[in-house]
């Protein structure tokens, strides 16, 4: 058995063997199979995609090319996660909320793909917080605070690692087997008993479509069945950032404030009490899902579920004065605003657009080796659908390069000033 043969024999269409999936993960965990070999095997899988069949035994296979955790000294562990999109903080505000309520949170995150921000990322980007603790400290965090959101280690789920950051860079982030097979991996590998997957839908999402992300469901779904790990998929939308945040620190203040009970986006809040009361549900810590929702927003108003998010931070090293006071976070060397040039209303906030140029402006990953400018992006003041006035602010540009804020300014998100003219304004 050969690399070669199995690049082409994908390459023609034809199934893989679970053999010749196995072999070509632990290949390539080794450092066996080349990363341009495997750049060639991946694209073959994004092309011509896979089977269910496949695509279970590619998951299987990258979940056990490293070590499987046991968090059953834990108890039930709930796992949450998100196939992706623009402003995408959710898992930031989430997991202290499920925390608050006794549920051990054990939680392994990924870095941005694509202009999709990365929780670790994010995360990073709080002064000291460390996602590369060992996995006795993640254990021992989880028994002490009831939390604990780590990077992926180098001995879990490798392969998923290597695959993970390679498809970045060879444009192959939109592929349903690929997405799945990466996701349900870590899963896996990751020790949760039961998993609520929040799969990302519209033009800022990996999946563009409903069918999409109803296949996506059904296969991460079959996936968790096969793994003897109970799997909920909710579809939410992604036509228009998550909230009024796009980039890692913007993202955490925004993510803050909401647990402070400052202010909350209603999208915002309709995705963590879908998701949220789901969690509650496998739980079996309610009844039902408006149960469920209503106590998500009861322990934020209580301040339960911000004491956990200090709690996480402080047992990971962060600077919890930076979570008390926001504006100590570094902040980008020009604040650009956007303004409306007539009265109307807003038709749409691109997600794709304003994901590409936050990633443009240094948001997000353009390689592989890339690092991660932690304070540009977007804080948006309006959503799709708020009426404005000429001359109105409808959110501002973070930069630390003038000229690219001048050149975001110039490029086409709907419903936002382009610096020519309004774009596809309804009038008033």
């Amino acid at each position: 058995m050969n690399i070669q043969d199995i690049i082409a024999k994908k390459r023609d269409k034809q199934e893989l063997s679970k053999e010749e999936i196995t072999y070509f993960i632990n290949s390539y965990t080794k450092g066996e199979v080349t990363d341009y070999q495997a750049a060639a095997l991946i694209m073959a899988i994004y092309i011509n995609g896979m089977t269910d069949e496949e695509t279970t035994e590619l998951t299987l296979a990258m979940a056990y090319s490293g070590d499987v955790l046991d968090l059953s000294s834990l108890g039930e562990v709930i796992d949450k996660h998100s196939t992706g999109g623009v402003g995408d903080k959710i898992t930031l505000i989430l997991m202290p909320i499920i925390a608050s309520f006794g549920i051990p949170v054990a939680k392994m995150s990924g870095r941005g793909l694509g202009f999709t921000g990365g929780t670790i990322d994010k995360l990073e980007s709080i002064p000291g917080y460390n996602t590369g603790i060992t996995i006795d400290r993640f254990i021992s965090n989880v028994k002490q605070n009831g939390i604990s959101l780590m990077g992926q280690t180098l001995n879990l789920a490798p392969a998923d690692k290597k695959i993970y950051a390679l498809r970045d860079t060879i444009a192959c982030t939109e592929s349903i087997p690929l997405i799945a097979s990466s996701i349900m991996s870590k899963k896996i590998a990751a020790g949760a008993n039961k998993i609520v997957i929040d799969v990302t839908c519209g033009s800022g999402a990996f999946m563009k479509t409903r069918k999409e992300a109803e296949e996506l469901s059904r296969i991460m779904t079959s996936i968790g069945k096969l793994a003897n790990r109970e799997t909920i998929c909710i579809i939410t939308p992604m036509d228009e950032p998550v909230g009024y945040a796009v980039g890692n620190i913007l993202e955490v203040k925004e993510a803050i404030d909401i647990l402070k009970n400052k202010y909350m986006p209603e999208d915002v809040k309709d995705i963590i009490q879908e998701l949220g009361a789901n969690m509650l549900m496998l739980a079996n810590k309610v009844s039902s899902i408006e149960e469920g929702k209503e106590l998500i927003i009861e322990n934020i108003r209580n301040g339960k579920a911000y004491k956990k998010f200090v709690d996480l931070v402080r047992s990971q090293g962060g600077d919890i004065s930076y979570i008390e006071d926001t504006d100590k976070f570094e902040k980008a060397k020009y604040i650009v605003p956007i303004t409306a040039e007539k009265d109307g209303t807003i038709t749409k906030l691109d997600a794709l657009t304003i994901g590409k140029l936050s990633c443009y402006l240094g948001a997000g990953r353009q390689k592989k080796e890339d690092s991660i400018n932690p304070r540009v992006g977007f804080v948006f003041k309006k959503k799709a659908g708020d009426e404005v006035r000429s001359g109105e602010v409808l959110g501002y540009i973070h930069a630390d390069d003038e000229a690219k804020a001048q050149e975001v300014l110039k490029q086409e998100f709907v419903g936002i000033k382009n610096g020519k003219e309004p774009l596809k304004w309804k009038k008033n």
